[in-house]
Formats: C-alpha cells, structure tokens, sequence
C-alpha cells in the first residue's frame, strides 16, 4: 500500500476532535511555522514540494502563493474552495467528515504563510451536515488557542469561518465563489485582474482546495524536498481519488503518484477490478468534466506506455487520445453501459448548471442537452451527431469560465472515441431502448 500523508490516522475513532486528532501529531506544523519559520519560509517550503492544486486545474500551490499581491495597509484573504459539486469526486467531502482538523490546521499554516488574518471555508450547499463538523472543530480549535488572537504567542491573529453556498456548480469557479461570498449571485467574473489581485472584497485573495490546503501540513512537518520525493516527475506526493462506477471495491483511496491505472483498477489494495466479474469499457478519470477514454487507452497510452496516476502521463496524447486528472473522479464504465446515455446525463447537468452569462455556454449546453436526448431516445439522425460536433466548437474557448469547456469536453470525447456507438442509436432506433451496444459490440470491449 502506498504511504498515506492525510488519511493515515481517518479510521482512529474519534479523530474529529481535538484531543485525538493532537495526540496523533496535529498542530505540530502549525507549532513549526509560526515558532520556527518566516510566512516566505513557509512559501519556500510549498514551493520546493511540487504541490499542485488538487481540485482539478493542477497549478501549482507555490507558484500560485508568489502571485498574491501584497500592498501595504490591505487585508489579504485565504479561501478554501469546498464546494465539491463536480459528478464523480468525494474525497473532500470524506476528508472534512473524517479530518476537519487536518483542513484547520492546513488553513492556518497557509493563513500564516499568506499574511491573511480572516480566511473562510467555503462548502457546498449540500453538505450542510459538515458544516456542523467544521463549526464545532472550529470552536474547538479557537478554545485550545489555535485560533484568534496571538495565537500561540507567536503574534499572529486568524479567525475562520465557515460559508456554506447555495448549491450551485458554477460556484466551484474561484471567481464565482468569491462573487457569493460577498453575497451576490454566483457568476464567474472576467479575468484580469485575477484574485491574487483582486479578489474577495477588492483585496488579493488566494482560492485552494480542501485536499491542497491539508497536504501543507504534511509538507511543512516533513519537509518541501521530502515531500517531492514522493511521486514522480512534476507529479509529486499523494492525491486522494473518489474511485466510483462499475469497480469492485468502489471509495475513496490515498495514492502515491506514478501508480499505473491498471494496478488501481485491478490490485488487490485498490478497486480489485470491475465489478461483477464485467469487462472494462471506458473511464472518466479526473470527474465528469474530462474526456472519456475507451478501455485500450485507459490503461495504456496510445504509444503504447503504461499509463500512470499522474497528471502528466493521463494528458499523455492530448484530447486525441489522452484525457485528465483533474479533481480524481474516477468513474469506470463496464461492458453492459451505454455511452450515449452516459454523455446525455454529462450534458443535463451542465445544461442546468450553466449560470447563463455567457451566450455560448447558455445557448450550447442546452442544445447539446436536447439533441443528445434525441439520440438517446430514438429520434435522432446522423446530421445529429455532426451537430453536436459544432456546437462543441462554438463553446470551447468561447466563454469566460472553463464550464463551458467541461461542458464541451465529454462530449466531444465520447464521439471522437465511441462515434459507432452513436450511429447504432440512429440506425436501430427501436433496439437501442431494449438492448445495449456495448453487448453487441465486443470489438469495444478491451
């Protein structure tokens, strides 16, 4: 088994409160930073450990630190992004049920390191029972002196807070979540300026991910150079994937990176193959907004090279034949789905979570909607499926947030890699509502 940075003590019981959480060594990043180290020796740290932003975009966390703008006289803010809404991806939402200390502690460390003294987690609408957690590790947190004022003699103030949103997908954009914090309706803005420059409240403002925020302490317990010795190439230390769909041992998993797809998949430590004793058809490895891969290139890359749980080797290909990491939705599809029906419920969603600012998005994800549902039902013809491929083009790139582009992705994956499957929906109109391509299509099935 890989080694475990966050989830090595999730099972001990009572680990959400304080006094199990700091007898298991919590808080001693926070006691190492603020006694032992400057805020720009802790950005060093971050920076030298390779840490990459891990709720899908992959930046990297030090880099993104170097950027905030710092003028004098001007309060700077942390937010973690919680606002876990992409189909596919878990782990943050088990992380803060199991660890809502190991996220404050995170917070603090990286409050410290960024200068902010007000930082706010702000968690999906529908998690409002962690909201509960957060709030109470919170009061425990303030009660021990790890929270407000001077804390632990070391002169440095942070309050945090918990903000729960309204439910919306869209809000998971850093510049949304931002424009809802501050009250208004969660539309992402245009950029520049970027939130290190000006963000919550017109002041520089840092957006992270639960996962990210966590594996600071870690980092500044062991070390940024040890850190990055765990994984491979720019692909360091461990990621959390919310391995779900047709696998065996479905859940949430702590893997070092470099990890091939086929020992996850199929190890005995880790999802123990397909379920039912079914054959691989397809997976959707970074959540429902990367392009889907077809069982040969899941496991291999096109040239042929193992592929490994790393951002680079996933992307290996481009979208011709590569996909993403993104935020470790691992969905795996089995021989029985159907991918038609799979890209019409990818399109519903985005459809209905399009905040409707920006015409291509508005206008295209609801035409991608319903023409895929004219395929999925039996109605649809060829010219359809050309359609959806336009369409596709009019929305990626075109728009002020990536939404579009999650929107455009899956489908124009799903057609790229399944386009016969699409077809048979056409020309066996009436079977296709009884009977699956994929049972009837072996040359699909790896």
């Amino acid at each position: 088994m890989a080694r475990k940075l966050l989830l090595e003590h999730d099972s001990v019981p009572g680990i959400e409160t304080f006094e199990v959480y700091k007898k298991h060594g919590g808080y001693l990043s926070v006691e190492k930073a603020l006694k032992k180290m400057s805020p720009q020796e802790v950005v060093e740290e971050v920076q030298k450990s390779g840490l990459r932003g891990r709720g899908g975009a992959g930046f990297p966390t030090g880099m993104k630190w170097s950027f905030l703008a710092k003028p004098e006289g001007v309060p700077r803010y942390l937010l973690c992004n919680a606002d876990e809404s992409e189909p596919g991806t878990f782990k943050d939402r088990y992380l803060m049920e199991k660890l809502p200390h190991l996220l404050i502690e995170g917070m603090i460390v990286s409050s410290y390191a960024l200068g902010a003294n007000l930082s706010y987690i702000y968690i999906r609408g529908e998690y409002m029972w962690i909201l509960d957690i957060l709030e109470k590790a919170i009061d425990e947190a303030y009660a021990k002196g790890y929270l407000g004022k001077n804390i632990l003699g070391s002169g440095f103030d942070l309050d945090l807070r918990v903000a729960p949103g309204g439910g919306a997908y869209i809000c998971g954009e850093e510049t949304a979540l931002i424009e809802s914090l501050e009250g208004k309706r969660g539309n992402p803005r245009m950029k520049p300026p970027f939130p290190a420059v000006k963000g919550l409240w017109g002041c520089p403002t840092v957006v992270n991910n639960v996962e990210t925020l966590m594996a600071v302490v870690p980092i500044i317990n062991e070390g940024g150079d040890e850190y990055a010795k765990i994984g491979i190439g720019k692909s360091t230390g461990t990621k959390l994937i919310s391995a779900g769909g047709n696998l065996a041992r479905p859940g949430v998993y702590e893997l070092e990176m470099g990890l091939s797809v086929e020992e996850f998949i199929y190890g005995d430590d880790w999802c123990r193959g397909i379920a039912n004793g079914k054959k691989l058809k397809a997976c959707v490895p970074g959540g429902s907004s990367v392009p889907i891969l077809p069982a040969h290139l899941v496991t291999k890359t096109a040239a042929g090279e193992t592929r490994l749980m790393t951002y680079e080797s996933l992307a290996d290909g481009g979208f011709a034949s590569g996909s993403m990491l993104g935020s470790g939705g691992f969905i795996i599809f089995d021989e029985d789905q159907c991918i038609v029906r799979n890209t019409w419920n990818f399109a519903r969603f985005y459809a209905h979570e399009s905040c409707g600012q920006c015409s291509p998005c508005r206008e295209g994800t609801g035409w991608m909607e319903k023409v895929l549902n004219r395929l999925e039902h039996g109605q649809g013809n060829l010219r359809d499926i050309e359609l959806l491929e336009e369409i596709n083009k009019k929305i990626e790139g075109n728009t002020i947030c990536p939404l579009g582009d999650a929107a455009a992705w899956p489908v124009a994956a799903a057609i790229r890699h399944f386009r016969e499957e699409f077809e048979w929906h056409v020309s066996h109109r009436e079977e296709s509502q009884t009977r699956n391509y994929g049972l009837l299509k072996e040359s699909l099935v790896g």
